[in-house]
């Protein structure tokens, strides 16, 4: 019998076949020989068979007949046969059976090894599988090795020193002095090494975290060497090994806690490297997905540290000008979120310049933000009107359905700006009837206000001499025209009958125009012109009162329809509860809409007073008592979540000056053993209740009840209804991101009474 096939020779065999049967029969052939091989306990060939076989399960084949060759391997003196066999122990064995024990006494040999690459495959093999029995027996010998003079080595021994005090706690002690020691290595392998090997000291037990402290000074300077130097060796895109940087500064964020005087020594250096300088060089690549990375990580840091962010609002706004689409939803996502008060007239002509030239996807994702931002920072409802006028303008078709709704219900508001608004409206359909939600408008508000334009009485818009034909023949235009939809035919037929009763001279025109359309195909329209010719014929003398202008409708905003980025969809294990899919809003709402049941209506999570403030009682300004320091009440704590050693307990204030207004102060405790971070708490309430989230005073939640974290949120509750919240908490657990959903529904009666 001839020797077995060689590796390469099984992977021709195998891609040559050409259906999955015959790779299969190929297979299992193969199989039966390596079975064969493996009964001659004298085998040379059996690193070529367990080779073999390791192809075979990367192919997803059974293979655990192999993991006693496996050991056999390892326990051979020669180092070919020892790379073969840890490396199938590797991929074939792990800590949960129990035949992974059985190379202890090999690893323990291999350890003390003369050879260092015979010591790299054994610890590299502990530190893959190594469990809590092994670990136990190997520690001497890895704290042996830490203190070789072989680089090679002391690298891969200080990660398995890691993964042994993630096994067993209790061998801390062992590796702390030797971890001190290797802070002071020069090479960044072994150091980034240490650092980590510190970072899970200080984690695991935080007693030692003191002692550690003496460290800070060189770190410090390890740091700042990184970031004025440069070393080709370790550079990445032409920064100085960032990946050791990142663990240098998690170390220095565990060090700083609790502890002033270091947190005072770090700040120098750390303002110099904060995340946001660094990212706002990164906008400046010429690499599109650098940019891409910049912007998506600058929109997360814009809720934490927003005038941090603004500094670089030219910069952003230079990324609307590049070609690529990506490049372009990040970067108009982030002016969105940069829009306030003090900037508004400025970001606003870059976002309407913008309009003008993105591609269709972007355009109602663009004219959506324009409309929130504009309602919610405008400086004058004139300003607010011409913003939204001059965005229908340039976007056309590409508006949501409801923003003909909202600005006329804004322009029925302003009444001082009726003539001002009508005549522009008439100039800008007169000129052009292309853009069909500006028609409906426009004709909307010359049936309700056309006496206005008549009269021609407007001092901020040059004066125009308007007679009613005149008005008639545009409407007239905009019926007849086949570009216009079906819905700008209904406003604009209502239009025209609304104008017979503001109008004097062209009754007559107004019949023949109704009586027309009372054959038209349209059934809507015909429906509308059979009604509007009854209400002449049948009911004249209730015509004026019929059609006098409408009265002012109620409140409604953009903000209220707009839908947020994340819809939450819960499913309860007792009842299940469907949440309705709903239409995606653009990525710059940060609000929890659709927390709650779909019975419930919910008002969006700000970060400004806005909408709190239009329902503030007269006692005064919400922006004063935002300013005010809440004075204890009497009111009792509430625990609104208690689970898996997280506590989040709410206390209820009222300020004096508005006890309509309730302050919750949450305050977030970790009894559990390990560290919580990345920690965030959100919050949902119905829409008839208005609620303000403050920012977090931390994101950190120290093991035992070593520190908290607190957040105050303001409610709102003018109809007195009782008081429920949905809550997502979201953080990271022994390293696992972890989402909860809860409702609180038993509030202290107190609270909204």
């Amino acid at each position: 019998m001839g020797p077995p096939l060689r590796l390469h020779e099984l992977i021709r065999a195998i891609r040559s076949v050409k259906t999955q049967n015959e790779e299969r029969e190929v297979i299992q052939r193969e199989c039966a020989e390596i079975r064969s091989s493996f009964r001659d306990e004298d085998s040379v060939y059996r690193g070529r068979s367990v080779a073999k076989l390791l192809y075979m399960h990367m192919l997803g084949y059974p293979a655990h007949f192999g993991q006693m060759e496996c050991l056999k391997l390892i326990a051979s003196p020669r180092f070919t046969d020892k790379r073969i066999g840890y490396l199938g122990a590797m991929m074939l064995l792990d800590e949960r059976q129990d035949a992974h024990l059985l190379i202890t006494n090999s690893m323990k040999r291999d350890l003390e090894h003369s050879s260092a690459v015979i010591q790299g495959l054994a610890l590299c093999t502990l530190a893959c599988l190594g469990s809590v029995e092994m670990c136990r027996d190997l520690a001497g010998e890895v704290e042996h090795l830490l203190q070789t003079s072989n680089g090679h080595v002391k690298k891969k021994a200080v990660l398995c020193a890691v993964h042994i005090i993630r096994k067993v706690p209790d061998l801390v002690e062992m590796f702390i002095p030797t971890s001190e020691m290797l802070l002071t290595e020069k090479r960044h392998g072994v150091f980034y090494g240490a650092v980590l090997l510190v970072t899970e000291i200080c984690q695991r037990h935080p007693a030692t975290i003191k002692g550690f402290r003496k460290i800070l000074p060189l770190l410090l300077q390890k740091l700042r060497q990184m970031m004025s130097g440069y070393s080709p060796e370790h550079a990445v895109s032409g920064v100085t090994d960032p990946f050791l940087q990142v663990r240098i500064l998690r170390l220095l964020r565990v060090l700083g806690q609790n502890d002033e005087s270091v947190c005072d020594a770090m700040s120098d250096l750390l303002a110099q490297v904060l995340a946001v300088n660094i990212l706002g060089r990164f906008l400046l690549s010429n690499d599109k997905n650098i940019r891409f990375v910049a912007l998506t990580s600058l929109q997360r840091l814009v809720q934490s540290d927003h005038a941090a962010v603004q500094r670089h609002r030219g910069t952003i706004v230079e990324c609307l000008r590049q070609t690529d689409t990506s490049v372009n939803r990040k970067a108009l996502d982030l002016c969105f979120a940069l829009v306030n008060e003090s900037n508004i007239r400025v970001m606003m002509k870059e976002l309407q310049r913008f309009l003008q030239s993105c591609s269709p996807e972007l355009k109602e994702q663009c004219t959506s933000g324009i409309f929130l931002c504009a309602e919610k920072f405008s400086p004058s409802k004139r300003w607010h009107i011409d913003t939204i006028m001059e965005t229908l303008v340039t976007a056309g078709e590409s508006v949501r359905d409801d923003a003909v709704s909202h600005l006329i219900q804004l322009i029925s508001g302003s009444s001082e700006l009726h003539s001002y608004i009508v005549q522009r409206l008439y100039k800008a359909v007169r000129r052009d009837i292309v853009q069909q939600p500006l028609v409906q408008v426009a004709a909307w508000c010359i049936g309700e206000y056309g006496d206005l334009l008549i009269n021609g009485a407007c001092e901020e818009e040059e004066a125009i001499q308007v007679t009613e034909d005149d008005v008639l023949d545009v409407l007239e235009g905009v019926l007849q025209s086949h570009i216009s939809l079906p819905s700008t035919r209904a406003y604009t037929l209502t239009a025209i009958m609304k104008l017979s009763t503001r109008f004097n001279n062209t009754i007559n025109r107004i019949r023949r125009v109704v009586s027309i359309y009372g054959c038209c195909h349209d059934v809507e329209l015909q429906q509308r012109a059979v009604e509007y010719n009854a209400l002449f014929k049948k009911y004249d003398h209730m015509r004026s009162a019929i059609l006098e202008k409408m009265p002012l409708p109620e409140n409604s905003t953009f903000a209220e329809t707009e839908i947020s980025i994340e819809e939450i969809k819960e499913k309860n294990e007792s009842q299940p509860k469907s949440i309705p899919s709903r239409r995606l809003a653009t990525c710059f709402v940060t609000d929890l809409l659709g927390l709650l049941e779909e019975s419930t209506e919910i008002t969006p999570i700000t970060s400004g007073v806005s909408s709190i403030h239009q329902n503030v009682p007269n006692g005064g300004s919400l922006l004063d008592l935002l300013d005010e320091t809440p004075n204890p009440g009497a009111l009792p704590s509430h625990v609104a979540y208690n689970n898996n050693g997280l506590l989040v307990e709410f206390s209820f204030t009222r300020p004096p000056s508005s006890p309509a207004l309730l302050v919750v102060n949450s305050c977030a405790t970790n009894s559990s053993s390990s560290d919580i971070s990345d920690f965030q708490l959100q919050a949902a309430v119905p829409k008839n209740v208005q609620i303000q989230l403050q920012a977090p005073s931390g994101s950190s939640l120290p093991a035992s009840g070593g520190g908290s974290v607190t957040q105050s949120i303001r409610i709102l509750n003018p109809q007195k209804v009782p008081l429920r919240m949905r809550l997502r908490l979201s953080f990271t657990h022994n390293g696992n991101p972890i989402q909860e959903i809860c409702e609180v529904n038993n509030f202290p009666a107190q609270t909204w009474q």
